[in-house]
C-alpha cells in the first residue's frame, strides 16, 4: 500500500505514448503528475523512466486531440490546458518526407514537422542550395495529379521504382539554426571545370551539405525529355476550374506540417508558390535557375499556361537546345571567369524579375521623362462590328496614353485620355504575318475598357509595349527597365522570327530526340512527326549559339512574358452574385475573372489596397479599397487562408531590397500572412 504522503489528491495519471524509431512498436508509458509541473520535466520523468540510453533532444510531445506541439518546455500542464484524458505522443520533431521538385526529381530528406512551414521550407532550401526561400512552399497534390498514372498502374502489375535522391543525412535533421549570412555576395563562385556551369557555387557555403558534386549537379541540370507517351499520362488541366483546383493544396505556412495532418514519408510538391524572382543571379543560383526553367517547361507543356502554337515552338526550340547542351560532355561555355563575366554583363539587362529590377547606377534613370508619339492604328471591340482599325495620332507621356485624329491637333483637346496604372497588358503579335498588336484592359468603375493598338514594325511595337507594361506597374519611360524591356521584347520577337527552311534539309536527320517530347500533347497531335521536326529546327537557328545558362533565362524569360504568367486560379463566390466567379491572383493584383469565358473582368492593384481582412466565422474575405470601392468573397475551391496567405505573401515579398543583406523579416510574413486566428 502507498501512503498518502507519496503522492498528493492533486496528482493523476497521464498516459504517453512513445514512438522510438529504434524499436519496432510504439509503448506506452504512464507517469504520475501534477498540474504544475511544467513540460520539460514531464519529457525528464519520460526519459528515466524509459531507461534507454539514446540521443533525446529532437523528441517532444505531440497532443494529439489538439493536433498541437508543447514546444514551450517551461509551460505548465495546467497552462496548455493538459489533463488526465490528454493522448500525448513522445515522438521526434524531425521525419523523412519525400519531395518532388519542379523537374519531377524525387528528393528524400529529413524536415522539421515541429517548426511552421515557412521554416521549414527554408531549411529545405538551404539543404538543396537553393536561394530566396521565400518564393517556394510546398503542394500537397491533388488527387486529379495522380489519377491518369494510377489509371495506368492498373495495367502494369509491376509499377516502376523511381530513382530516388536520398539525403537521410541532411543538416536539417539536426535542428540547429543556420548561421545567418549564409548567402554573401562576396562569396567567390567555384566554376565545374567540365561543364562550366556554376552548379558547385553554392557548396562552399554549406559545409555541412549532404549534397555531393554528382547530386548537386542532378538538381542544377534538366532532366532528360519525357517520353511523349508519359507526356500524355500526366494530368492535364483543361479549363479554369480544373487549374483552380491544382492550387488547393498549398499547406498554411504558419503551422507546422504534423498540425496540418502530413504524414511520416509521405510525397508533397516542392515548388515556386510566388511568382516574383527576386536577384536572379547565375553565379550562384544554378540549383535555383533550373528548378524554376523546369517549372516554367512543366506548365508550358501540361498546358498549365496557355500560349500560341507560335510560342509553343520557340519554347520546344529552347527546351531541345538546353537538352543537347546538358546531355553534351564537351560544353566549355563557362570554363574561363573572363567569359562568364561577359555572359553576366549581358544577362544584366536581361532583368529576369517581374518588376524589371533598378540598374545599379541612378545616373541611368533619365531626368526629364520622356514621350512617344507617333501613328498608331486602334480598335474598340463593340457589339455587331467588325473588326476595323482606324488611325490615329498617339502620344505617350508619364503613365497616360493620349489619341489625336492627327498630329496637327496634338496641342488641343484629345479625342480620349487614358491613365493606363493597373491596366493589363496582352501581347497580340504574330510575327510571321507581321502583326504587331498590343491589347489594353483598362479597369474602369463597372469593369474593364477594352482597346487594341496596331504597330507597323518591331521596332515601333517594342517601344510602346516596354512603355504600355511600365505604365501598367505605374512607371515610366525614365524608369532604368525601360531600355532593357525594350530590349527584351526585341529581342524575343527575332526569336519569333523563323528562318528559312533551306538551310535545314541537312540537319533533320540530326534532330535524335522525338520532337513529340518539347511540345504539349495537343499541339503535338496538329503534325506529323517530321513536320514538327522541322518547325522545331527552323526555330531553333535563332537560338543555337546561346550558352546553357542564357538559354534557361531565356525561357524563363519568354514564360513570364505570356500574358496569363503568374496568374494563380481560384473558385470564388463574390457577395451579391449568384454564380461562382474565378479569382486571379498575379504579384501585384487581382482579377475577377468570368468562370465560362476566361474573360478578364475587374482588376483591383494591392498598390490600391487600404485593409484587408477575413471573416473566419463566415470564411469570407473582403478587402477595401481606395475610393471607397470594396469587394468580399467566399473561396469555393480551397480554403479562404490559402488565398489569405496568397494576397499577403506578395505584399510581403514587394518589401524585399538588395540593401536588406539578404534577411528576411520572418515575422512581417506571418503578420501579413496569418490572419487574426
Amino acid at each position: 500500500m502507498l501512503s498518502s504522503t507519496d503522492f498528493t489528491s492533486a496528482s493523476w495519471e497521464l498516459v504517453v505514448r512513445v514512438d522510438n524509431p529504434n524499436e519496432e512498436e510504439q509503448k506506452d508509458v504512464t507517469l504520475r503528475v501534477s498540474g504544475d509541473l511544467h513540460v520539460g520535466g514531464v519529457m525528464l520523468k519520460l526519459v528515466e523512466q524509459i531507461n534507454i540510453s539514446q540521443d533525446w533532444s529532437d523528441f517532444a510531445l505531440w497532443w494529439e486531440q489538439k493536433r498541437c506541439w508543447l514546444l514551450k518546455t517551461h509551460w505548465t500542464l495546467d497552462k496548455y490546458g493538459v489533463q488526465a484524458d490528454a493522448k500525448l505522443l513522445f515522438t521526434p520533431q524531425h521525419k523523412m518526407l519525400r519531395l518532388r521538385l519542379p523537374n519531377l526529381k524525387m528528393v528524400r530528406l529529413r524536415v522539421s514537422f515541429s517548426a511552421v512551414v515557412f521554416k521549414a521550407v527554408s531549411d529545405i532550401c538551404k539543404t538543396l542550395n537553393i536561394r530566396r526561400s521565400e518564393e517556394l512552399s510546398l503542394l500537397k497534390p491533388s488527387g486529379d495529379y495522380f489519377k491518369k498514372k494510377k489509371k495506368k498502374d492498373k495495367n502494369n502489375k509491376e509499377p516502376v521504382i523511381e530513382d530516388i535522391l536520398n539525403l537521410e543525412s541532411s543538416p536539417t535533421a539536426s535542428g540547429s539554426p543556420a548561421s545567418p549570412g549564409l548567402y554573401s555576395k562576396t562569396m567567390t563562385p567555384v566554376y565545374d571545370p567540365v561543364n562550366g556551369t556554376p552548379a558547385s557555387s553554392t557548396m562552399t557555403w554549406f559545409s555541412d551539405s549532404p549534397l555531393t558534386e554528382q547530386n548537386c549537379s542532378i538538381l542544377a541540370f534538366s532532366q532528360p525529355p519525357q517520353s511523349p507517351e508519359a507526356l500524355a499520362d500526366m494530368y492535364q488541366p483543361r479549363s479554369l476550374i480544373d487549374k483552380a483546383k491544382l492550387n488547393a493544396g498549398w499547406l498554411d505556412s504558419s503551422r507546422s506540417l504534423m498540425e496540418q495532418g502530413i504524414h511520416e514519408d509521405e510525397q508533397l510538391l516542392l515548388r515556386f508558390k510566388y511568382y516574383s524572382f527576386f536577384d536572379l543571379n547565375p553565379k550562384y543560383d544554378a540549383v535555383r535557375i533550373n528548378q524554376l526553367y523546369e517549372q516554367a517547361r512543366w506548365a508550358i507543356l501540361l498546358e498549365e499556361i496557355d500560349c500560341t502554337e507560335e510560342e509553343m515552338l520557340i519554347f520546344a526550340a529552347l527546351q531541345y537546345h538546353i537538352s543537347k547542351l546538358s546531355l553534351s560532355a564537351e560544353i566549355q561555355d563557362f570554363t574561363s571567369e573572363s567569359e562568364v563575366d561577359e555572359i553576366e554583363a549581358a544577362l544584366s539587362n536581361l532583368e529576369v524579375t517581374l518588376e524589371g529590377g533598378k540598374a545599379d547606377s541612378p545616373l541611368e534613370d533619365i531626368t526629364d521623362i520622356p514621350t512617344l508619339a507617333d501613328n498608331l492604328k486602334l480598335f474598340r471591340p463593340k457589339k455587331l462590328l467588325l473588326k476595323a482599325f482606324k488611325q490615329y495620332w498617339f502620344v505617350f507621356k508619364d503613365t497616360s496614353i493620349a489619341y489625336f485624329k492627327n498630329k496637327e491637333l496634338e496641342q488641343g483637346e484629345p479625342v480620349e485620355k487614358l491613365n493606363l496604372r493597373g491596366c493589363e497588358v496582352v501581347p497580340d503579335v504574330n510575327v510571321a504575318g507581321r502583326k504587331f498588336g498590343i491589347k489594353l484592359l483598362i479597369p474602369v468603375a463597372d469593369g474593364m475598357n477594352e482597346m487594341y493598338l496596331r504597330c507597323d514594325h518591331e521596332n515601333q511595337y517594342a517601344q510602346w509595349m516596354a512603355a504600355c507594361v511600365l505604365a501598367s506597374k505605374g512607371k515610366t519611360m525614365a524608369d532604368s527597365s525601360y531600355q532593357p524591356e525594350v530590349l527584351n521584347i526585341l529581342s524575343f520577337l527575332r526569336m519569333k522570327n523563323r528562318n528559312s527552311a533551306s538551310q535545314l534539309t541537312s540537319s533533320l536527320e540530326k534532330m535524335d530526340v522525338n520532337p513529340e517530347c518539347f511540345v504539349s500533347p495537343r499541339c503535338a497531335k496538329k503534325y506529323k512527326s517530321k513536320q514538327l521536326a522541322a518547325r522545331i529546327l527552323e526555330a531553333h537557328q535563332n537560338v543555337a549559339q546561346m550558352p546553357l545558362v542564357e538559354a534557361k533565362l531565356r525561357f524563363i524569360q519568354a514564360w513570364q512574358s505570356l500574358p496569363e504568367f503568374g496568374l494563380t486560379y481560384y473558385l470564388v463566390r463574390f457577395k451579391g452574385s449568384k454564380k461562382d466567379e474565378i479569382l486571379g491572383i498575379s504579384y501585384n493584383r487581382l482579377i475577377k475573372i468570368d468562370a465560362a469565358t476566361g474573360i478578364p473582368m475587374t482588376t483591383w492593384r494591392f498598390t490600391n489596397i487600404k485593409q484587408w481582412n477575413v471573416n473566419w466565422e463566415t470564411r469570407q474575405v473582403v478587402i477595401e479599397f481606395d475610393q471607397n470601392v470594396s469587394t468580399a468573397f467566399t473561396c469555393l475551391s480551397a480554403d479562404c487562408k490559402i488565398v489569405h496567405e496568397y494576397i499577403g505573401g506578395y505584399i510581403f515579398l514587394s518589401t524585399r531590397s538588395k540593401d536588406q543583406n539578404e534577411t528576411l523579416d520572418e515575422d512581417l510574413f506571418h503578420k501579413l500572412t496569418g490572419g487574426q486566428d
